[in-house]
């Protein structure tokens, strides 16, 4: 898997939405699927980050991506059913669903967690995902090769002292994608995984260990096949399975 390389085409005509797309794996992750031939919806809390993307993007002359501000920790269920009308008024589908942002919280003893951070976390590690993709499920339904992928983590595989609320939120999230698949399985053409990206070289990583010198670390650039593969047809016939974009899937 680590040696697969997709076609160039291989996300021609497809129209993703990725979240958390200003910054670090999300931004990797739109400027891979644009540059394999896909119109990427950028969301994400910083306006000022997607639009740069959305240059980069119309730089390289790949197809023009649409950008959608979301502060996910404030969003509430209405603001998910007017990204997905707006997306709906645009595009009339959606072929692949990215959930990539995410809050690290702190690492400290669950016994001792602020209940203030563990209900931001929560929401937008755990709820919004979920009423994101609750919204998009009719446009999903609407694509011959639907993907929907969570991003995870090693901690939410494994249980770890100190990870708190986001290694919570993400066995949340393998749970959550694990009912999805099974639940989509086989009356649609909706699949759903989740991929762990490891240790990677973004802003979230270096809150996480500040000592650790990120020049040892691959990347956001460096991990796409994974991404890539799951959003195309060559894993058409995959869901409900958790991968690494660094290792063997679970």
């Amino acid at each position: 898997m680590h040696d697969y390389q997709p076609r160039k085409d291989l996300l021609h005509d497809h129209i993703i939405l990725v979240t958390g797309a200003g910054d670090g794996i999300g931004k990797a992750a739109a400027l891979a699927f644009a540059r394999h031939g896909a119109t990427v919806i950028l969301l994400g809390r910083s306006e000022r980050k997607l639009e740069a993307v959305y240059d980069e993007i119309e730089r390289q002359g790949w197809s023009q991506a649409a950008v959608h501000p979301l502060d996910l920790a404030q969003a509430t269920a209405e603001d998910f059913i007017r990204v997905a009308a707006a997306i709906d008024k645009e595009f009339g589908r959606l072929d692949g669903l990215l959930h990539n942002a995410a809050e690290l919280g702190t690492l400290t003893p669950l016994a001792l967690y602020n209940d203030t951070l563990w209900s931001r976390v929560m929401q937008v590690n755990v709820t919004a995902p979920y009423l994101l993709t609750r919204a998009c499920l009719d446009l999903l339904a609407r694509s011959s090769d639907a993907s929907v992928v969570f991003t995870t983590a090693d901690v939410g595989r494994r249980g770890r002292a100190y990870w708190g609320a986001y290694g919570i939120s993400c066995f949340a999230l393998e749970g959550m994608m694990q009912i999805w698949a099974d639940e989509l399985e086989g009356g649609t053409a909706i699949r759903v995984n989740s991929i762990d990206p490891g240790p990677v070289a973004t802003a979230m990583r270096r809150n996480a260990y500040p000592g650790e010198d990120p020049g040892t670390l691959r990347r956001p650039q460096e991990i796409m096949n994974r991404y890539v593969y799951l959003m195309g047809a060559d894993s058409k016939s995959v869901t409900g399975r958790a991968f690494c974009a660094q290792g063997e899937e679970h």
